[in-house]
């Protein structure tokens, strides 16, 4: 044999070697529980003797088994050989033997010798040889085809790996498979199963704990499955959409935080250390304030754990909090320059639902600032902003210190002329308001309410008449910044005349909310969101606080729900722009977000919702590309929009008491296999997990989450 023939056969055994170390971790001979007698692709039969059932601690109702022709004794493993390979199963019921009927009947005649007395069991040696007793402990197991594992060559690492497919390439229906049930070790090794060449090297590989591995509601210390540790890697939820489903005090919002906790101690990781910026919807308030539930503790204080600054977890609400001075008011100044679009965004979501004509109207209105070269259109657009801060003080918004009105060179001459020669009293008054350089906001406000009514009049009919027949050249005068501020160099006519009538239609829209008593009293709603002591917009604020890697816990348990769902909105809004607009401009290294949402049915669109304009579900379909990641929680499977269900990448499934909620579970994954375990184990905790990493359903007792 020359060298090169030496050297490939020493290579050979080498691998050989190698290939049986990797397999023999999951194949213990002290395990073996029966045979494979009949295989298909996607389901198997076992034979399975009370002998062996007994010695492996029982066989649980959707346990994990192999089969496998490789021997537990075998000194070398040539892995490409088509049986060198370990077939992945799980238990999902009995199945009747050939000779079943006639085992029946056994059982049945030695029974019924027994029949009342309580001290004998039919099985027992007196009223059973052990010939029959032998042959009557063998029982029929029914069992899915999960995958297979085999051993290949790594082309990134260049070494052999275990690889996992998730079904088998082919079967051989006359040769004998051996069955074994994994202990600790070999269970550890399958669940936490990782695909060496699906990992990204750019993401740290460190896994969390999560719990450990749980087949049934019975779950005994002696079943060989107890300690055994189910890890989840983090990065799986970066840029992916995370789904906690079960009814109430199932695990959900424990589990919510300890995958919390996870992301946020990345930053402390021993491999690729990065700072991942999270948000939670918080409507409970369990996230941002210690309850008795977490032993009077809350994620919030999950910076203790690795000694990182209280600044890496902000909490924002809408009110103030005894317990947390530190806690960022989502409040906004509706007054101001800068949030005057925004403000009054928040106030039409709010009062999307009320149909009254002229809130709708109102609604319609938009407050785009125009080209300041445009002095017509800048003085209409100025008027229109007076008339929105004058609806604002009626409504009660706190006013800014600074913050008067100022009428100058905003109402034309001869309409308050007009006005004063009406036979209206209140007329006049508004008149003389009007042209005043600085009245009150509450005369200004009924001056605008008359003027609405003066309007109608024919009296302004002529003025309109008068007004758009002379069309008066445009003089360049400058823009006195929303003219709250006088400029001596306008002319005494305000706007130059284009042909078009003196009130526009949004100015009109606007002054109709003031003969309605509850046009002020429905923007009122929203007065909890203003604040006269701000300048800054809390959603920038708080994507500012998420780029920066922070935790970001949003307390909506206080305030009107409405108006935590359209904050909500706002903030997503913001995050979705901002991150698609990085993505646009081709940043190398956009930020990833993650958002979480607790009693998600409160914000994200129905089940039969199919807007793909709302922001959840342009979040769920589009989000990975911006990194943006979900994870939501709820009670009910049908209450998530199905685009958002289709886009969902982890899994995490408590009880659910209902088939309506089992069944549209079942279209995903492999849940199939667990829907009666699902609906009937109340337990805490005890969830069905499949994640991005992990290919297969595993049954996991999740941990108790302590900080």
């Amino acid at each position: 044999m020359s060298m090169i023939d030496t050297l490939k056969v020493d290579q050979q055994h080498r691998e050989a070697f190698e290939a049986r170390e990797i397999l023999k971790k999951l194949i213990q001979p002290e395990q073996y529980v029966g045979d494979v007698y009949s295989i298909g692709y996607e389901s198997t039969s076992v034979q399975i003797h009370d002998h062996y059932r007994q010695r492996v601690g029982g066989i649980p109702s959707l346990c994990f088994l192999i089969a496998t022709r490789i021997s537990p004794d075998a000194e070398e493993v040539d892995y490409q050989r088509e049986d060198s390979s370990i077939i992945l199963l799980r238990v999902m019921d009995s199945t009747p033997l050939p000779g079943h009927a006639e085992a029946e009947r056994v059982r049945v005649e030695v029974a019924q010798k027994v029949s009342g007395e309580t001290n004998i069991n039919w099985d027992d040696s007196a009223n059973m040889d052990a010939t029959t007793a032998n042959i009557l402990s063998f029982a029929g197991v029914q069992c899915r085809v999960i995958g297979t594992f085999f051993v290949d060559v790594s082309e990134r690492l260049g070494r052999l790996v275990m690889r996992f497919g998730s079904d088998i390439s082919n079967y051989y229906p006359n040769q004998g498979l051996k069955v074994y049930k994994p202990n600790q070790g070999a269970l550890a090794e399958i669940v936490n199963y990782l695909d060496v060449d699906r990992i990204d090297e750019n993401q740290s590989q460190d896994r969390v704990e999560i719990g450990e591995v749980r087949y049934a509601s019975t779950n005994r210390s002696f079943q060989g499955v107890k300690n055994v540790t189910v890890r989840i890697s983090p990065a799986d939820l970066l840029g992916q959409k995370t789904a906690l489903f079960g009814m109430t005090r199932t695990g959900k919002s424990n589990t919510t935080k300890i995958i919390l906790q996870s992301v946020f101690n990345l930053r402390s990781a021993e491999d690729k250390p990065r700072r991942i910026g999270q948000i939670v919807f918080d409507p409970n308030g369990e996230y941002a304030n210690e309850n008795e539930q977490d032993s009077n503790d809350a994620i919030k204080n999950v910076w203790r754990t690795k000694n990182e600054k209280k600044e890496d977890v902000v909490t924002y609400g809408i009110l103030r909090h005894p317990n947390d001075p530190n806690r960022k008011l989502m409040l906004l100044n509706f007054y101001d320059d800068n949030n005057l679009q925004i403000g009054k965004e928040i106030i039409d979501d709010v009062l999307a639902t009320d149909k009254t004509k002229f809130i709708q109207n109102f609604r319609q209105v938009v407050f785009d600032k125009p080209d300041e070269k445009d002095k017509s259109a800048m003085t209409r657009f100025s008027r229109r902003v007076l008339v929105y801060r004058a609806l604002l003080a009626r409504a009660n918004f706190v006013l800014p210190p600074d913050q008067k009105p100022v009428t100058t060179r905003l109402f034309n001459k001869k309409l308050l002329k007009a006005m004063e020669e009406s036979e209206d009293p209140n007329h006049k008054t508004a008149a003389l308001t009007l042209r005043a350089a600085s009245p009150s906001w509450a005369s200004l406000a009924n001056a605008l309410e008359f003027l609405y009514d003066f309007m109608s009049t024919d009296g302004y009919k002529k003025f309109e008449q008068d007004y758009s027949k002379t069309k008066q050249p445009s003089e360049s005068k400058p823009d006195a910044s929303l003219l709250n501020t006088e400029d001596e160099s306008f002319t005494d006519e305000e706007d130059a005349n284009t042909g078009d009538a003196w009130a526009d239609q949004d100015l009109k829209k606007l002054l109709e909310m003031f003969k309605y008593p509850n046009g002020a009293r429905q923007i009122g709603k929203v007065r909890d969101q203003h604040t006269d002591k701000t300048t800054s917009d809390y959603a920038q604020d708080i994507y500012k606080d998420l780029v920066a890697g922070r935790l970001v816990i949003v307390d909506q348990s206080s305030g009107d729900p409405q108006i935590n769902r359209a904050s909500a909105e706002r903030i997503l809004w913001e995050i979705f722009r901002e991150q698609q607009a990085r993505f646009r401009r081709g940043e190398k290294s956009i930020p990833d977000i993650l958002v979480f949402v607790e009693e998600a049915h409160n914000l994200l669109p129905a089940g039969t919702d199919m807007d793909l304009q709302d922001v959840w579900v342009r979040t769920a379909k589009e989000g990975a590309k911006y990194h943006i990641g979900l994870v939501y929680a709820t009670q009910e499977v049908s209450s998530i929009q199905r685009n958002i269900l289709k886009n969902t990448a982890n899994w995490f499934i408590g009880h659910l008491n209902n088939t309506d909620e089992t069944k549209e579970l079942c279209k995903y994954y492999d849940f199939e296999d667990f829907e009666p375990s699902i609906r009937r184990a109340q337990d805490r905790g005890f969830l069905r997990v499949k994640t991005l990493s992990n290919l297969f359903v595993v049954p996991v007792q999740v941990r108790k989450f302590e900080v």
